[in-house]
């Protein structure tokens, strides 16, 4: 009978909590994009609206010049609709009013139109990006670094896979460090909100410090200081002629993600009978002969069993994907674009966004990470001039097959295919591209070993990589501390060449900021990029420039020019190990009968310059006069 009596009661209970959630009025909870813009060249919008009862809704429009409501789409979730927009050239900035009804009620919800105030500058080979990691570059503001109504609520330097509390405030503090030291980007790992859990990685708990795993797309994370820290960070580097590329990540979300606890509906996520990774492999996707099976596995498998996987063949999250890049930059000002795991998305989606990109920013450089192992995956997946079935718009890419040729050409012995000529090679496939002016070669990242320990932490080598990668073709791409020799393998971890900037946190013994900061030899490093990058941000031929190669030859030594009808950059390699003097007669097609150049490092002005002595293991950059 008690029994009984307790079932009855469950039964009226939620009978009774079904009354209440059917009686209430639309309550909205959340409105993605959180705001648009009039003047925009597409005049299509839609606004995902989220809430309690909001499925049942009716919803109007109160009238608004030059805005029209086209229709109301409803997912399988009773807490979604999506409302789309045309939005004529006639509209003008200002306040549109929707009113959610059902029988319970209604809502009124407001949504700006603003007028466009954002002006991207332009990243080309005229700069030089500089990577950084925000937690671990350097602590602004150190009451941000945890909050406990966050998931991840730890932080702590100790650990290495815990997050040290760097933020864009701490990235303000040192722009004049930027402007010292010569670049003129700064590309920060995501700075999206990750309000995760930690995760389980190889038997360590381990937070989402490099900024990866998205929660929210529309809040910059908290613990580096909000939207308005970015703002701000935005605003100050402009000012101080210093850009910013925005990390994209369209290919996963972290598992606390809003939407993925309650999806609109399940074919926003990619869905297997059983949980199947992707392969990792590029190959599929090329492979005129490859399998159906292969491609799905890449395409569709997740990345990680953390990271929901998203399906960008379903329209509505497509379009919300692609308008958040457009609100992102219109929002924050943004001047350049980089796509995290590129290879890893769906391609029609990709083309699709990078038009809607350069629709409304036609000079806006975009470039993804394809980590792939050949020039032809690399350029498979950026505008190419290959003949294919499919063809990708995106107008760069990360240069993985440089970063690997400097790395290699660095370690190995000259040979027929060996040491520099490997980097040789590499470039002298560059036909396979559209624009090979805009790849982003890079000698190290936050993915890879660091450089300096790569090539045996031997200072001519770094010398004389780093030379290459400054003054070959395309946009060089730099990481926090390769300035001053940061080192480490990725043993065990990412984190070993994540470590924090010195000096940038409270209580650091070293400040590698100053120059008393950094021992002779960090200091030698430093002044060498200073002086390098310097120089190349008022050279014509280097941010301009054409590049020409010659075939290595003499056992290793390796020439090339960057040129323009004003001025000729002339780089010779010796990777031997004794001094070579290196006779130009062979040259003189872009020589052109000169007879002096200007050591750029040194400021010698070398006269009688048909034959030039090169030391062992070095690289001259002569300015030919």
């Amino acid at each position: 009978m008690k029994a009984t009596k307790s079932l009855l009661l469950l039964v009226f209970v939620q009978l009774g909590i079904l009354s209440y959630a059917f009686s209430q009025k639309p309550d909205i909870q959340r409105i993605n994009p959180t705001n648009w813009w009039v003047g925009m060249k597409n005049p299509n919008l839609q606004i995902l609206v989220y809430g309690k009862n909001t499925g049942s809704s009716k919803v109007s429009l109160k009238p608004y010049t030059g805005v029209n409501l086209k229709k109301i789409q409803l997912t399988e979730n009773p807490n979604y609709i999506f409302i789309d927009l045309e939005i004529s050239k006639a509209a003008k900035a200002g306040n549109l009013q929707f009113t959610f009804s059902n029988g319970s009620g209604s809502t009124i919800m407001n949504y700006e139109l603003k007028n466009r105030t954002a002006k991207p500058q332009t990243v080309s080979q005229a700069d030089v990006v500089y990577l950084l990691m925000p937690d671990r570059f350097s602590n602004g503001d150190e009451s941000n670094d945890k909050f406990d109504d966050m998931f991840d609520k730890d932080a702590d330097r100790k650990s290495p896979w815990l997050r040290h509390g760097g933020d864009l405030q701490g990235i303000i503090n040192h722009l004049d460090y930027f402007n010292e030291l010569g670049v003129t980007a700064l590309w920060l790992t995501p700075v999206v909100e990750n309000n995760t859990h930690q995760t389980n990685e190889g038997g360590t708990m381990r937070s989402s410090y490099h900024g990866y795993h998205f929660t929210d797309h529309y809040q910059i994370d908290r613990r580096f200081g909000g939207n308005a820290a970015y703002q701000k960070l935005i605003n100050e580097a402009h000012k101080k002629g210093i850009k910013i590329i925005q990390d994209a990540v369209y290919n996963h979300v972290g598992e606390d993600a809003w939407f993925v606890k309650d999806l609109p509906r399940k074919s926003w996520l990619h869905n297997w009978d059983k949980y199947t990774n992707t392969s990792y492999k590029d190959q599929p996707l090329i492979d005129v002969n490859g399998s159906k099976y292969d491609k799905k596995v890449t395409e569709e498998g997740w990345f990680t069993s953390f990271l929901p996987d998203l399906n960008q063949k379903d329209p509505l999250l497509a379009t919300y994907l692609i308008q958040h890049a457009l609100w992102t930059i219109e929002y924050f000002n943004i001047d350049a674009w980089r796509i995290d795991t590129y290879i890893y998305n769906d391609m029609d989606f990709m083309n699709a966004c990078n038009k809607a990109i350069l629709d409304e920013h036609p000079n806006m450089l975009l470039f993804g990470e394809s980590a792939v192992n050949t020039v032809i995956s690399q350029a498979y997946f950026t505008k190419n001039n290959l003949n294919i079935p499919f063809k990708c718009n995106l107008p760069s890419s990360c240069d993985f097959q440089v970063q690997g040729a400097i790395n290699t050409a660095l370690k190995e012995n000259f040979g027929w295919n060996e040491g520099v000529n490997r980097l040789y090679t590499t470039l002298a496939q560059d036909m396979v591209y559209q624009n090979p002016e805009k790849l982003v070669p890079f000698v190290e990242n936050h993915d890879t070993d660091r450089f300096f320990s790569v090539i045996g932490e031997d200072f001519n080598k770094y010398k004389l990589g780093l030379t290459w990668l400054y003054t070959v073709r395309g946009v060089p791409q730099m990481y926090y501390g390769t300035e001053f020799l940061m080192k480490n393998f990725k043993n065990p971890t990412d984190a070993e060449v994540r470590k924090d900037f010195s000096g940038g946190f409270n209580g650091d013994i070293e400040n590698k900021f100053t120059v008393a900061g950094r021992n002779s030899q960090e200091n030698e490093a430093f002044e060498f990029n200073k002086k390098l990058l310097n120089y190349r941000k008022t050279s014509e031929a280097l941010t301009k420039g054409k590049f020409m190669q010659f075939t290595p030859f003499d056992g290793g030594i390796y020439v090339y020019f960057r040129y323009t009808d004003k001025q000729t950059v002339m780089v010779i390699s010796n990777t031997k190990a004794s001094e070579a003097s290196v006779s130009t007669e062979n040259f003189a097609e872009v020589m052109k009968g000169a007879q002096s150049a200007k050591n750029i490092m040194t400021g010698e002005i070398l006269n009688g310059i048909s034959a030039i002595k090169v030391p062992a293991m070095t690289a001259l950059i002569l300015e030919l006069k």
